[in-house]
């Protein structure tokens, strides 16, 4: 147990599992207070009774971020109860099938599914952003730090539309708003990473070699672990990280640095 949080309140979306769970993780065994926001209720229970069983202070809030409404009644219970000093922006799904896929072409693409990722990955994370920020400006200091990808980086032709577009957008409107912050002392960056096992896609398996293919272009050859996020993580959250604001820090096995042409070839 570290203490490099102590004293501080983190709010951490979509924390149930995944690159979620990391942060909470690592923010837990800092010594930080947590308050939790993910629409898994199970998951969310689950994961906060671990978190208290390492000893943190957690609280619990059932939400879809996608729900501005809903965002607005959440953190205007937080502002009644708390008073945070950072957070995790991380809820974020996937459901969008690559366009080597018929289904994921261009032209196949349903609104159904753009709307709904979008929802959740592009305005779920707008709504918490605005509500984050206005917990920090009265504060005059605090902490965001906010899950991308490397598919808002570049291409990512086993990626789809819908995807590829919120990630894109999380970076640039994370960016805008380091800007903006800064003047009340708030810093925010931006986590973009690659090819991590998660559940992000649902909870069925990938499809048959689609891993090895993912490898391929890798040049590390493998997927992440969440737990080589924790670091990074901690860094960016806590004060060791005080003259950085605006920046976007990949961690993909070295895929980025590959050309798209050489990718394809692997």
């Amino acid at each position: 147990m570290g203490d490099v949080l102590a004293g501080r309140t983190i709010i951490i979306t979509g924390p149930a599992s995944g690159i979620g769970a990391a942060y909470a993780h690592v923010c837990a065994i800092n010594g930080a207070k947590l308050l939790l926001l993910d629409r898994d209720a199970e998951g969310l229970a689950a994961k906060a009774d671990e978190l208290r069983g390492l000893g943190a202070e957690v609280a619990e809030y059932v939400v879809d971020v996608s729900d501005g409404d809903a965002v607005d009644r959440v953190f205007a219970a937080i502002e009644q109860e708390h008073t945070p000093d950072g957070a995790f922006l991380n809820a974020g799904i996937n459901g969008t099938a690559s366009p080597r896929l018929p289904e994921g072409e261009l032209q196949n693409t349903s609104r159904e599914i753009w709307h709904r990722v979008l929802g959740v990955n592009l305005h779920g994370f707008f709504y918490t952003l605005q509500r984050t920020a206005g917990l920090l400006k009265k504060a005059g200091r605090g902490t965001i730090v906010v899950t991308s990808s490397t598919a808002g980086e570049r291409p990512e032709p086993l990626i789809g539309y819908a995807y590829i577009a919120s990630k894109a957008a999380v970076t640039a409107v994370s960016r805008q708003a380091a800007l903006e912050l800064s003047k009340w002392g708030i810093r925010i960056n931006v986590i973009a990473p690659g090819s991590f096992r998660t559940n992000i896609a649902g909870p069925l398996p990938p499809p048959p070699g689609k891993i090895e293919t993912w490898n391929r272009s890798i040049p590390l050859g493998r997927h992440g672990r969440t737990e080589e996020l924790e670091d990074l993580a901690l860094l960016l959250i806590s004060d060791r990280s005080s003259f950085m604001t605006g920046g976007v820090y990949v961690v993909d096995g070295g895929a980025t640095a590959l050309t798209q042409v050489l990718a394809d070839q692997l």
